[in-house]
C-alpha cells in the first residue's frame, strides 16, 4: 500500500501539476484573446469624422469658403 501512494498521480504533489497545467491553458486562453481583440482594435483603419472630410473637400477646391463655414456651423451644432 505505501508503494502505490508515491506512484498516484492524485495523492502527494500529483494535484499540484495538473493544477499548474490547467492554470497555464486558462492563462494562455486569456492572453490570446486579450491579444486578437488589441490586433483586432488598432489594425483597423481610423475613421474620419464629419469635419476631417469638410476640411479635405475644402482644401482639394470642391467647395467654396462660404459652404465651407455653412456646413462647419451646421456639424458643429449637432
Amino acid at each position: 500500500m505505501v508503494a502505490s501512494y508515491w506512484n498516484d498521480w492524485y495523492s502527494g504533489w500529483g494535484w499540484f501539476l495538473w493544477f499548474g497545467i490547467v492554470f497555464l491553458m486558462f492563462m494562455n486562453l486569456g492572453n490570446w484573446r486579450y491579444s486578437y481583440r488589441a490586433h483586432q482594435k488598432y489594425d483597423q483603419y481610423p475613421r474620419k469624422g464629419a469635419l476631417d472630410i469638410l476640411d479635405e473637400r475644402y482644401a482639394s477646391g470642391e467647395i467654396t469658403k462660404d459652404q465651407y463655414t455653412q456646413m462647419k456651423s451646421d456639424i458643429s451644432q449637432k
